[in-house]
């Protein structure tokens, strides 16, 4: 009999309750008992979702962040975080500041960065050679009992000691793996307590398994699993995201009780695994897509699992390929959706649904679900026939494109002087990323029109009015390129994606981001094209209200797919290339209005890079080159502006100079302007702005403070090419955090002008 388990469930609620609740308690609005009492329910409510299954996950629910929770478990806490309340320290280490804190007194977050290839952002656990663990299981054994009290399975989840220790950031220099013997031992007497609790089986995250792992590492797994072997609970260990590949036959000889792989990206692994793993040894196959949204061809699945379950029988698990972090609670909400695509698509629970309906299948024969698959395949018959989604002319237009359509006219060295004789900036120039706080105002407004209660004419009237009064704010504090503060936009992707023909949208289709964060990805369907200009009439607005360069905004063509979910029938590289040339169009409709400066953000460039190096090379040919045709039909004069959000450099520098893009704006003031190595070491040659303040935090950063990074920027990069900007946009941060924070930024500015005359 087929065993059916789940890795993680979305953990927002599928009406935002968590992000709700925690932003409420973060304003001081409620207490900690209340925010508590959210997340027990939801916990509760999430577990009821999957209760037909073997065994269910605990410890996937988290307040903020999985990372961070792993790290308070192990005792691992900065100190410049402690306190005598757990809960304010870990919300000190996740934003910098707890309730209550002083907006001025606050400390540094903890660095964040992506989760692998993914959009979600986990908390850097920080290690020095001084590092000390302490467990404190607290959180992890009461998840157990309420589990237990439900009358459920529980199956604790934890990161693995291996990826723990490579997802972290030593602070001085020293090698993370020195600390492996102590981390160990916390390991050790975390799994003695959940054995101590009658728990079977514990699911251990090692997703750090798909990548590339010199000899090192290799033998780290091989010395921490060997040590925890003596510990009496059944391990399962879990890899997803990607393929073992070449990681493959050693971890086959991990002692472990059983092995889950992501058999959507990983499928090409799973003949080696069934010949290769010991005959003990249970093997969990990641069957459904935990990535994506389209909806299981149960047929074709049931078609390849069945030899499987004939070899393996009772070693057969089946679960979703990753966490179900990463997609939507709920497809039952979505009313608004046509009949007919609304079959197309599964979120959370109906992934569930599907799985239980695999088990069903393999267990007691298709026959005792006969009428789910007939269902399923009509389900699937139906997008894969639709005549909605095909597009001649599109790819007519994709098919004409030449080199020609990714090359700017000149060299950066040429474009650069035109500019700065046009825009007549000062050095260390001062901008901001695009976005402007969203107030309930603007928020009210947008739903209002939306919803069809007010006038399209009503609406135009108070977007104009929130422009103007962004762009008086702007010139009172003396900023040099100005932007429009984007009042009309509801998200940087799905802005646009609901401006271009391809795409579907849900009304609660919301994903976690990172803490309180929520982003609700467009869900791109069919073939890409444009109608009409989609930010011309905001833009040329904006421009008639001051004498100052108002930058054009856009989201770039990666990053929109990046932060989709993509058709699964086509090769992403051409779903891209659909999107570069409807940006190429507004670029052009953009330097037609006047406009001198256009911004094309792609803070998901580096999301989409593969685990494995092997498979880089064609992902950036593809990615830059989309950019390119996105940016390169502008003249030299007009300056290409990107952003790019908390990425590791190093490794994609020369793809990051293949983009030409004028000016770069980088995250780097929770990295201490670490970032900026790689490019002193890879010799960047265009313009970059390092951002000096950290809109990810409520803390209003002191001009002295941003002096000092700055300096450290100008250490690796010639003054004459560094600009000056917050980290990101502004659009989650209040005007009273905003305002202060921007004028400490120009003062900043100033005083290094002073300094390098």
């Amino acid at each position: 009999m087929a065993k059916l388990h789940n890795l993680g469930f979305p953990r927002i609620g599928a009406q935002r309750e968590l992000k709700f609740a925690l932003e409420k308690y973060w304003a001081g609005s409620t207490d900690a008992s209340t925010l508590l009492h959210c997340a027990s329910q939801l916990r509760a409510q999430h577990w009821q979702w999957q209760a037909a299954l073997d065994y269910v996950p605990v410890g996937d629910f988290s307040l903020y962040d999985q990372v961070l929770d792993m790290s308070f478990t192990l005792g691992h806490i900065p100190s410049r975080a402690a306190g005598d309340n757990a809960l304010d320290s870990y919300f000190r280490v996740a934003r910098g500041r707890a309730p209550g804190d002083d907006a001025c007194c606050g400390v540094a977050a903890g660095e964040m960065t992506k989760w692998f290839n993914t959009n979600y952002h986990y908390i850097v656990p920080e290690f020095d050679k001084n590092t000390r663990f302490e467990l404190n299981n607290e959180r992890l054994l009461k998840q157990i009992s309420e589990a237990k009290q439900q009358g459920l399975q529980p199956k604790p989840v934890i990161i693995g000691p291996i990826t723990y220790l490579a997802l972290g950031k030593s602070k001085d220099g020293s090698d993370p793996l020195a600390l492996l013997p102590a981390l160990l031992e916390a390991y050790k007497k975390l799994l003695t307590q959940f054995a101590d609790q009658g728990i079977e089986w514990v699911q251990i995250d090692e997703p750090a398994l798909v990548t590339d792992l010199n000899s090192a590492w290799v033998n780290a797994y091989e010395l921490a699993y060997h040590q925890l072997k003596s510990v009496g609970i059944k391990k399962l260990l879990t890899s997803y995201f990607d393929r073992l590949g070449n990681n493959l036959q050693w971890v086959c000889e991990l002692p472990v009780e059983g092995l889950h792989i992501d058999a959507i990206n990983a499928a090409s692994d799973i003949t080696k695994l069934v010949d290769w793993l010991p005959a003990h040894t249970i093997l969990s196959l990641g069957v459904i897509d935990g990535r994506n949204i389209w909806a299981t061809d149960l047929q074709k699945t049931l078609d390849w699992l069945e030899p499987l379950q004939q070899k393996l029988g009772d070693r057969l698990w089946l679960a979703p390929s990753c966490s179900l972090l990463h997609v939507p609670v709920d497809t039952a909400a979505e009313t608004t959706l046509d009949s007919e695509q609304l079959t197309w698509l599964s979120f959370a629970r109906q992934k569930i649904e599907e799985l239980t309906l695999l088990g069903q299948a393999l267990n007691y024969g298709r026959d005792s679900i006969a009428a789910s698959l007939n269902r399923n395949a009509e389900a699937v018959a139906s997008r894969r026939q639709s005549k909605r989604i095909h597009k001649p002319a599109v790819k007519a237009a994709v098919d004409a494109l030449t080199p020609q359509h990714s090359r700017r006219n000149s060299p950066f060295t040429q474009r650069i002087a035109l500019q700065q004789a046009s825009l007549k900036l000062p050095r260390f120039p001062t901008t901001t990323i695009g976005s402007f706080p969203q107030t309930p105002n603007i928020r009210k407004i947008r739903k209002d029109f939306k919803n069809g209660e007010v006038s399209e004419s009503h609406y135009v009237k108070h977007m104009k009015a929130e422009i103007h009064a962004c762009i008086q704010k702007q010139e009172a504090l003396d900023i040099d390129v100005l932007v429009h503060g984007e009042a009309e936009r509801n998200d940087m992707v799905e802005y646009f994606g609901e401006q271009l023909d391809g795409f579907l949208f849900t009304r609660f289709g919301w994903v976690q981001s990172y803490g309180s964060r929520c982003v609700k990805p467009p869900i791109i369907y069919g073939d890409i094209s444009r109608p009409q200009a989609m930010t011309v009439k905001w833009a040329e607005y904006a421009q008639s209200l001051s004498q100052r360069p108002v930058k054009g905004m856009l989201t770039g063509p990666v990053t929109i797919l990046n932060w989709s979910f993509v058709r699964d029938d086509q090769s992403r590289q051409t779903t891209c290339a659909q999107i570069a040339l409807a940006i190429r169009d507004e670029v052009k409709d953009l330097e037609r209005a006047h406009i001198r400066v256009i911004q094309i953000d792609e803070p998901a460039i580096r999301e989409g890079l593969p685990l494995r190096q092997a498979d880089r090379h064609r992902y950036l040919q593809w990615a830059v080159e989309s950019f390119r045709i996105a940016a390169s039909a502008v003249q030299d004069g007009t300056q290409i502006h990107t952003h790019m959000c908390y990425s590791d450099f190093n490794d994609i520098m020369a793809a990051i100079a293949d983009l030409d893009a004028d000016v770069i704006t980088i995250e780097t003031s929770r990295s201490d302007m670490e970032l900026l190595q790689a490019f002193e070491t890879f010799q960047y040659p265009n313009d970059i702005g390092p951002g000096v303040y950290d809109i990810h935090s409520p803390n209003i950063p002191t001009t002295a403070a941003m002096v000092s990074l700055l300096e450290k920027a100008s250490r690796y990069l010639p003054a004459e090419r560094l600009w000056v900007n917050p980290d990101c946009g502004l659009k989650t941060r209040s005007w009273d955090e905003t305002v202060p924070a921007l004028e400490n930024m120009v003062a900043a500015a100033k005083q290094l002008r002073a300094m390098h005359q």
